[in-house]
């Protein structure tokens, strides 16, 4: 359904190092820039960051959550990791399994730099 998702940031440089680390957990390559912006390609879309073409902050989204597909609790648990030892910060509870109308689902929430909800998600069963 998706081709990309992209999600603003202030800082170009240190975005991409958070992203690279993090996504790097995932078995992303390393981001490319493109003027303004980092690209993250897979197989299965794309995940950018850019500073907003419009020259004001970036904002996070109020509600708004991303999320990456991890092939194990422990890969969820290496992003959520790699994500507090680059700066960002836990939010929601701690890493782990959660239940509702979706199945089990182990969860892993964080904030990017820039406040942006981001979680690693692997389905159980």
């Amino acid at each position: 359904m998706f081709s990309h998702v992209m999600v603003g940031t202030n800082d170009l440089e240190k975005a991409k190092s958070f992203y690279d680390a993090l996504l790097g957990t995932l078995g992303v390559p390393p981001g490319r820039v493109d003027r303004h912006r980092v690209f993250y390609r897979t197989k299965t879309g794309v995940f950018s960051v850019s500073l907003p073409i419009d020259g004001k902050p970036a904002t996070h989204a109020n509600g708004g959550t991303i999320g990456f597909a991890a092939s194990s609790p422990e890969q969820a648990d290496a992003f959520h990791a790699a994500g507090i030892a680059n700066g960002g910060k836990t939010c929601e509870d701690p890493p782990g399994v959660r239940e509702g109308p979706a199945g089990k689902l182990y969860l892993a929430y964080l904030r990017d730099l820039d406040g942006n909800k981001i979680c690693a998600m692997h389905r159980i069963g």
